[in-house]
Formats: structure tokens, sequence, C-alpha cells
């Protein structure tokens, strides 16, 4: 292993969309072979026909490369281990079948569904395996003769793997440990299917392994009951010296902690558990996603790299170039991590605090195209810098500003009602008479005239401020009045003051 370079692999099957929890995996893997100077492998493991879903494998490479998560190899790159589609590398996979089969280490199966129902229903937890595959159709309690004449009608058949019960099944797992299992409990597995041409993740993962020289296995916990059979498959197939490590990753649980975090969990708290918005192509069901609820990519991964290790110390802020260098497989946690949705918030409103404010203006021009709003650039990186303390997701860029681009048509009733005495009208007039006198309509020059009309009058400071907010904003929100001002002009600033005069 020590003189092998460094090949890791994200497999997902194309089902549906990407879970939050498979981004993490896939986020590890990158981390770990980035770490190292190994390669990454995009492999798509399509040969569940039955639930294969269109467009899920675009969804997955589209997810992947919004967050920035790169491949040196895959589908959409291409690379020496090609076919990286498993349902394209049939031809590979079938000499393998008849390897373990001619070694009597596998064997064909003729059980229909039928008959496999009526004994689950005859034998409480019924397992095939070695203690109940002699009693039923296979190539081992059917004669040779009997068994190739079924093969040449076309019957289907499976093949299924001979497990050898009363094993020790020892796997060396890099965040847990040794594990040992009896092989007693595992079942033999159906390795191929002829109904489809096609074998089973159970063979197929194992054979590509290999094949792709893969060096590490990081996944989820949940795939650590298939670990002991990924290392029988080994042992049969005569690659044991090049058995990949293990790595098996804690789960990801609800934010309450109590079991696998779900898409209900997302529904019922309300956010996302999926990277992009995903339409269901049978049901047109379209769920939420994190880019179009406005998170950053670099957050995401941020708050998704903590969720089960941490660097050793207290810091909450790194950037990939930082996890990279720092990540390390053996420190992540066994236990599983509480999905906490309200840092995911947090992570986000860091990350928008640490861009410049033409950064900021880059993803806020594109809204304001969409809402046939054209405004010099160098406005739009002033306004983003004016805000950028009070956003939180990308929406915020409108919400915290939208008053820069329209004059509001509606006024805060609480406000208008705790400010608006008998004498407002006639102090607001006062005030446009001080600001069309201005010349200088520059933020500082503008407080200035302002504030010595008030201290000269013996004017309320909070009561002038509230209203004349309330003109130019329609709330009690936003930044310093006067780079308001600055930034809307005189004339919009002295329309606005008028039209609330009038319209009250």
């Amino acid at each position: 292993m020590s003189n092998r370079k460094i090949r890791v692999r994200f497999a997902p099957s194309p089902t549906g969309p990407l879970h939050i929890g498979g981004v993490r995996t896939a986020l590890y893997n990158y981390l770990f072979a980035k770490k190292s100077g190994g390669d990454y492998i995009l492999r798509i493991e399509d040969t569940d026909s039955q639930r294969f879903v269109p467009g899920a494998e675009e969804y997955i490479i589209e997810s992947l490369s919004w967050l920035g998560i790169t491949f040196d190899e895959g589908p959409h790159v291409g690379g020496k281990c090609s076919p990286y589609r498993q349902s394209e590398r049939k031809e590979i996979y079938k000499r393998f079948v008849d390897q373990l089969i001619n070694n009597n280490l596998a064997y064909y199966a003729f059980d229909t569904q039928e008959e496999l129902e009526a004994k689950r229903a005859e034998i409480q937890n019924f397992q095939y395996d070695a203690s109940t595959r002699m009693s039923m159709r296979n190539s081992l309690t059917l004669t040779s003769d009997e068994t190739k004449i079924l093969m040449e009608s076309g019957k289907p058949y499976t093949v299924r793997i001979r497990i050898e019960p009363g094993q020790n099944i020892q796997i060396t797992d890099l965040i847990r440990g040794e594990i040992n299992v009896n092989s007693s409990i595992i079942d033999d597995k159906v390795l191929f299917k002829s109904s489809d041409g096609l074998p089973t993740y159970h063979l197929a993962n194992v054979v590509d392994d290999h094949l792709m020289e893969i060096t590490h296995v990081i996944r989820g916990e949940e795939w650590l009951p298939s670990a002991a059979l990924h290392v029988i498959l080994y042992r049969y197939l005569g690659w044991e010296d090049t058995r990949p490590a293990f790595a098996h990753l804690p789960l990801l649980l609800k934010p309450e902690g109590n079991g696998k975090l779900s898409k209900r969990d997302g529904d019922r708290l309300g956010f996302p558990v999926f990277p992009l918005r995903w339409v269901d192509p049978f049901s047109g069901e379209t769920v939420s996603g994190y880019r179009e609820s406005g998170y950053l990519p670099e957050a995401l991964l941020n708050f998704l790299a903590l969720l089960g290790w941490n660097p050793g110390d207290d810091r909450e802020i790194l950037s990939i170039e930082e996890l990279i260098d720092l990540f390390s497989i053996e420190k992540c946690s066994k236990n599983g991590a509480k999905f906490d949705y309200k840092k995911a918030e947090w992570f986000n409103r860091q990350y928008f605090q640490l861009k410049s404010d033409e950064e900021l203006a880059e993803l806020f021009i594109p809204v304001l195209k969409e809402k046939g709003i054209g405004v010099q650039r160098n406005i739009i990186v002033k306004i983003a810098g004016l805000i950028k303390e009070r956003i939180h997701f990308a929406k915020d860029l409108w919400d915290q500003s939208f008053f820069f681009f329209i004059s509001p048509c509606t006024y805060d009733e609480k406000t208008l009602k705790k400010r608006w005495k008998e004498d407002s009208a006639e102090k607001m007039e006062a005030l446009t008479t001080v600001l069309l006198n201005i010349e200088d309509f520059s933020a500082s020059s503008t407080e200035s005239a302002v504030m010595s009309w008030i201290e000269s009058n013996g004017f309320n400071t909070g009561e002038i401020m509230n209203l004349l907010r309330l003109a130019l904003v329609g709330e009690p929100k936003g930044p310093h009045l006067f780079d308001i001002t600055e930034i809307i002009g005189k004339p919009e600033t002295i329309n606005r003051l008028r039209q609330l005069i009038t319209n009250h």
C-alpha cells in the first residue's frame, strides 16, 4: 500500500438528487486525495436499472462542480480507467462472474420471486445462506445437466456468492479500528442478474475498485456491513494484496440528534437537504437546494467539513486550502454529527462578511439585471459595502438595499404611528428647504448641515432622523442615513420627503 499512489473514488447511484450526506462523503474523499497528492475518481454506479432516475447523474456532476469539488477521472472528464459508468462495463464484470463460478465460489440460483417470498413466510428471518441454500433451487442442488437445461432454455437466474460460514472476517477501518465479522451473518448475496445482464453493487464495486486501483474506500457508516463482503470478494478473486483500506464516516443526524438526517427534517424545519434545486422527472415535485437558497459554496463546504471532523483546535472559518492542509481521516469522529442548520446559516454570514465589496457587487449585478435595474458598477460596489454586515444569504442583497433603487410606496405603520405628529409635515417641509440649499451633497456635508439645523432649532434628533429614514426607506432599517442620501442624490431625496408629506 505504501508504494501505491493514493486513489479514491466517490461512487453515487443515479437514483435521485444527491443528499447533503453524500456531499460530505464526496468532500472528505476530495480532501483526502488532495492532501496526499492522489487521484480522485467519480464513478456512477448505475447497475440497478429499476431505480435509475433520468437527470440524476447530471445533477450529481453539476452539484459537485458548483461546490468546487473536482475530479481527475470520471464520466465527464474521461481517464485511463474509462468507462466510468458501470452500465457501460457489462463485459468486464461477466468474466469475473465466470471465474467465481468455475472456482466453485459462486453458483447459479433459479428461485423465482414467489418461491423466495414463500420461503420467507415459512422461515422467520430467512436468509439465503449455507443453512438454507441446499433447500433451494440452484446449481448446488440441481445436477449439472438440469442446470444446463435451465440455462439453455433461457430460464431467468441470478449468480450468488458462496459464503463459507464460521469464518472470521477482519476489517481494518481508519476511523473505527479493527472490526471482526463472523461470516455466518452474511447471506449469499446476489452478484449478477440474467434479467438485465448486469452485476449488482456487491460485485461491480469490488471489481471496479480493483481495476481502478482504488487504495482507500471512504464512505458512509451505513455501508459498514458490506465491508466484510468486500473483503471476501477480494480474497475469492485473488486480489488480497491490493485490497483498499476502509474509512466509514459517521452519520449525519437530525438537528435534534435522534436518527439519520432525512428530507422530511428539512421540510419540517425549513432548510435544504440537497445542494441544488431538484425537480422530480416523474412527479414534477420540486425541492429546494442550497444554491437557490442563497448559500455560498465555500461556506457550505466549510460547514460540512466540520460535521464529523475538526482541525484539533477552535478554528471554524477555514478555506478549502486550509481544509486540505489540515485534513486527516483518522481524526474523524466515530459518532454521528448533529446537522445544525442554524450553524450553516452562521457560516454563510461569515463568508459574506469576508467577501470584498467588489465580489459582493458581482453577485448583486445579476439580481439587479433580472429586476430591470441598471446602475453604474461603482455605485453597486459602494452599496454592497454599506449593507455587507446585514447579509446572511444572496437574497438579502436585494432585501437590504431595494430602497437605493426604488422609492417606497408604503410606510411602516408602527413607525408612522409612533413618529408622525401634528407638526411633522411642517418640520419635513423645513428639512426639504435645508436639503435644497446644500451644494455639496456628500454624506459628511449633508449630515453636518442637517445636524446644525436640528441643533439650532432645538429639535429632537431621533424624531427628525426617524422621519427622514421613513421617507427614504419606508421602514426603520438600512445603513447610515446620509450614505443613503449621497447615493440616491439630492433630487430623489427631496422627492421622497415630499412624497411622505403629501401622503400624510
